[in-house]
C-alpha cells in the first residue's frame, strides 16, 4: 500500500513542543528575569517603590513570555519556508548527486555520515513523490495555540521570582529571596536538561545555578 504524504500533518507535528524546548524556554526566562531583579537598587525601600518594582517584575515576565511566543512563531515560519524551498529544489533538479548533497546537508551530521547511499536515494525518491507543499500552512491555528502555551509556560514559571516583592516589606530581603528562588529553579532546570542529554545531573544543575550566582554577584557589585 502506498504511503500517503500529508504536508498538513507534518506541519501539525512540527508545532509540538519537545521537552528540551520547554525546559530551555523556562531557563532563558529565568536568567532574563534574574538579571532584571538583581539590578534593582536597594537604595529605596518604601512600600510604593516595592509595589512599583513588583509591577515592573511582572511586566518583565509578560514581556519575556511574549518575546518567546513571537520568536517561536517566527522560527516556525522560517523553518517551514526553508523546508518548502529544499523540497521544491530537489523535485525540480534532475541532478542526482546535487540532490544527495542537498539532502545530506539537511540531515543530522551523525546520521548523514551513517546513512547509506541507497537509503539516501530512497528518501530522495519519496521527496520526488511528495505533493507540492503549500505556503498557506506556514503558520496555523495549532501554532498559535502552541505560542500561547509558551507564553503562559514562561510567565508562570518566572512568576515565583516576582512574588517576594508582593509579600516581603523589606526590599533587600525580598530581592535576596527572589534571587534564591531563581537559583533553585535554575538548578532544577539544569538538572532536567542533563537528564535529557545524559550528562551528570547534579553537576549540570550547579552550572546553571552558577550562571545565576554570577549574574547576581555582578549586579550587586555594580550597585544592584
Amino acid at each position: 500500500m502506498k504511503e500517503k504524504h500529508d504536508w498538513s500533518q507534518i506541519v501539525k507535528e512540527s508545532a509540538i513542543l519537545a521537552p528540551i524546548d520547554r525546559i530551555s524556554e523556562v531557563l532563558f526566562g529565568l536568567i532574563m528575569v534574574l538579571s532584571f531583579t538583581g539590578a534593582i537598587s536597594v537604595g529605596t525601600d518604601s512600600r510604593e517603590d516595592i509595589r512599583e518594582l513588583l509591577w515592573a517584575a511582572l511586566g518583565c515576565n509578560v514581556a519575556w513570555g511574549l518575546v518567546d511566543a513571537i520568536m517561536y512563531w517566527m522560527n516556525l515560519v522560517v523553518e517551514r519556508g526553508h523546508a518548502i524551498r529544499v523540497i521544491r529544489s530537489i523535485q525540480s533538479n534532475p541532478n542526482l548527486s546535487e540532490n544527495r548533497e542537498s539532502l545530506k546537508n539537511e540531515i543530522n551530521p551523525l546520521l548523514s555520515r551513517l546513512i547509506r547511499q541507497e537509503e539516501l536515494d530512497y528518501l530522495l525518491g519519496k521527496i520526488k513523490e511528495f505533493p507540492d507543499p503549500s505556503k498557506r500552512l506556514l503558520l496555523t491555528l495549532t501554532d498559535m495555540k502552541a505560542g500561547i502555551q509558551i507564553f503562559f509556560l514562561v510567565f508562570l514559571c518566572t512568576l515565583p521570582i516576582a512574588l517576594p516583592f508582593a509579600f516581603v516589606k523589606e526590599l533587600e530581603l525580598a530581592m535576596r529571596i527572589s534571587n534564591a528562588i531563581a537559583l533553585v529553579m535554575l538548578f532544577w532546570g539544569g538538572y532536567l536538561l542533563a537528564q535529557f542529554a545524559g550528562f551528570r545531573k547534579f553537576f549540570s544543575g550547579l552550572i546553571y545555578a552558577g550562571i545565576g550566582i554570577i549574574l547576581v554577584a555582578i549586579t550587586i557589585a555594580l550597585g544592584g
